[in-house]
């Protein structure tokens, strides 16, 4: 599966559209990781756990969305997008949404 954040893929020849395929994952935050971030806030530097949550995050709402797109039929997602919204206090949701399309 071909996925794009562009309007197309070089070399490729867009042959049938098949419209907004979407995927997601609502992840809440984990108290270990919020005792660790509350540390390293105090001295500085990356929250090596939430950047670890984020990438899976997004890998787990990628693969949703490439599954939705083969069941309809497509090989590629053009205009790949990120979004995120919460959902509960300490809870947010991580979306991937682009058009789905058949190239050849």
């Amino acid at each position: 599966m071909l996925c794009s954040n562009t309007e197309e893929i070089p070399g490729q020849q867009i042959v049938e559209f098949y419209g907004v395929v979407t995927g997601s994952t609502v992840r809440s935050k984990h108290i270990g990781r919020d005792i660790l971030a509350g540390f390293k806030n105090l001295v500085g530097g990356e929250l090596k756990g939430y950047t670890e949550l984020l990438q899976e995050a997004r890998k787990e709402a990628l693969d949703r969305m490439m599954d939705q797109a083969r069941s309809v039929g497509a090989n590629a997602v053009i205009n790949v997008r990120f979004g995120t919204s919460s959902v509960a206090q300490g809870a947010a949701e991580l979306f991937a949404y682009g058009t789905a399309v058949r190239v050849e």
